[in-house]
């Protein structure tokens, strides 16, 4: 499911055509025409965007816009007001509110408005990687030392992807070589020693806070005090 956009505006002529746009665009959209019902319905259905109408007939659109960050709305919050004076929009801002756009307004520069709220708060809410934690991109086939790429060959890197799929359990000599080898590879079995030798250095050079460790006669196990996300 897409973003949820709640829109709160008192005048049917306006939230209508808001309403249609932002459907279209792929957003769940809510409308409601009281500061009452809007914060009602941020605390039963979150909101990723509020627009927000500061004439509203029960409640000051600025007093919604308190309330609700006094409530734990960590949302984007937008006033559209037909109030252009800057003392309006400082206050606004004040309030908590992120983002402040005068009527009339075009409905383009409201979409364009709407998406840059939400990269910006997305951006916010994600948590930022941790240093020296293992990262493991298997899709595109990339390792991260938090925000850092890890370089690792194509062997190197299936044996760590086994080795985390598996963590904290011993993976036989055997197994390694038959997934990553092949079943049939008649080489010495040195060459899994040197990708892991390759392997733990590389990972230690980054940081990583997981090692790799042999387990005499038996494999190689990855531990570590952080799991692979």
């Amino acid at each position: 499911m897409g973003h949820r956009v709640l829109v709160v505006e008192d005048e049917e002529d306006i939230a209508f055509p808001l309403v249609r746009t932002l459907e279209r665009e792929g957003y769940e959209v809510g409308w409601v025409d009281t500061g009452q019902k809007a914060l009602a319905e941020l605390e039963g259905r979150p909101a990723d965007v509020v627009i927000l109408d500061l004439g509203l007939p029960d409640v000051d659109g600025l007093e919604v816009c308190r309330r609700a960050r006094e409530a734990g709305f960590d949302g984007a919050i937008m006033i559209v007001t037909a109030r252009a004076g800057e003392l309006d929009r400082v206050v606004g801002l004040d309030y908590g509110a992120d983002d402040y756009l005068s009527k009339p307004f075009g409905l383009a520069e409201l979409q364009a408005r709407v998406r840059a709220l939400l990269r910006r708060t997305a951006g916010a809410r994600e948590p930022a990687p941790v240093d020296g934690v293992l990262r493991i991109d298997v899709a595109a086939r990339r390792v991260y030392s938090g925000e850092d790429e890890v370089p690792l060959t194509g062997k190197e890197f299936d044996v760590l992807s086994i080795l985390a799929a598996n963590r904290d359990k011993v993976v036989s000599r055997g197994r390694l070589m038959a997934d990553v080898w092949d079943e049939n590879w008649y080489g010495s079995t040195k060459t899994l020693d040197v990708t892991i030798g390759r392997l733990r250095q590389k990972l230690e050079s980054q940081g990583v806070s997981d090692r790799v460790v042999a387990v005499r006669g038996v494999g190689f196990r990855l531990e570590g005090a952080s799991p692979e996300s």
